[in-house]
């Protein structure tokens, strides 16, 4: 394709893309997580785009202003897999590097599971490989730790406290409730106004949240299958959301090549270490990880 991707379209929903980088270089999708949009990885494409990669990052449905249907089934995961599918199929270009953060890893697992032709590479970052995860609820103290997936089950009710939650931080005069937001958050301030702006001001919180609410009508389907993709998970040691036995658990889902790694951060590794994510994903891609 010689021309840059700008918006996508699938199932008669909109999707707005970011595409970067050298037009003529192998092309790397990057997926978005809650509650964030393609913005989140506005750090990390610039050291892919020094190695010449070409950034293709979606932002994914609920998010995007022209593919917000209403309805939690509207986002069950073989529609999130269905949008990924059709983006790698837009490029034109063949198999793609495929590269998730948080719920963005989740499709990225099941793309991989369920379309192995459009994937080259794998790269999940946080969220491990969905039955990895399911096994950790039972077998580690996950289950703690995504307590907030029951309350997300409410009707109205986590969105407003979200948002309220957000436009309190912005519109209070006091520096400590700002830094005791971010700590909470463990976002920096960039972070934590561009969601304000991009995901909580255009009403795009109340969609995003139906990704959580889907998971209780849709089984993990395809995503149960073993990737044969060559994949290197992320994960990182101060992640309030994901424990480590999720990770562990990953390797038994891979056939394929394998690495794990590991990085002192926080869950928010794309804008902690961009440029260790960067490299990971590149080594990855060019098969020098050792994997």
């Amino acid at each position: 394709m010689s021309n840059r991707l700008t918006s996508f379209t699938n199932d008669g929903f909109t999707f707005d893309v970011i595409d970067e980088g050298p037009l003529d270089g192998t092309p790397v999708v990057l997926l978005h997580g809650f509650p964030q949009t393609a913005a989140e990885w506005s750090r990390v494409a610039p050291h892919l785009h020094e190695r010449g990669y070409r950034t293709i990052a979606p932002t994914q449905r609920g998010y995007s202003p022209g593919a917000r249907p209403s309805g939690r089934v509207a986002y069950r995961m073989s529609a999130l897999v269905g949008d990924a599918a059709k983006l790698i199929a837009e490029l034109g270009a063949g198999p793609v590097h495929l590269v998730g953060h948080d719920w963005g890893s989740a499709v990225a697992w099941s793309t991989a599971a369920a379309h192995p032709e459009l994937v080259r590479t794998l790269t999940s970052v946080s969220a491990p490989h969905p039955m990895a995860f399911i096994r950790s609820m039972v077998t580690s103290s996950q289950a703690l730790r995504s307590f907030y997936i029951a309350l997300f089950q409410i009707p109205w009710l986590p969105e407003f406290a979200i948002s309220r939650a957000f436009r309190a931080v912005e519109s209070s005069n006091r520096p400590a409730v700002r830094r005791r937001a971010l700590e909470f958050s463990q976002m920096d301030s960039d972070q934590f106004d561009r969601i304000k702006r991009d995901v909580v001001d255009t009403g795009a919180l109340p969609f995003a949240l139906n990704w959580y609410r889907a998971m209780l009508i849709a089984g993990p389907g395809g995503a149960a299958q073993k990737v044969s993709t060559p994949t290197t998970h992320v994960w990182s040691t101060r992640d309030s959301a994901l424990v480590r036995k999720g990770a562990d658990l990953t390797a038994e889902y891979v056939t394929g090549p394998y690495r794990l790694e590991v990085l002192d951060a926080t869950h928010w590794i794309p804008e902690e270490r961009p440029v260790e994510l960067a490299g990971i994903i590149a080594a990855r891609a060019n098969g020098s990880d050792g994997g």
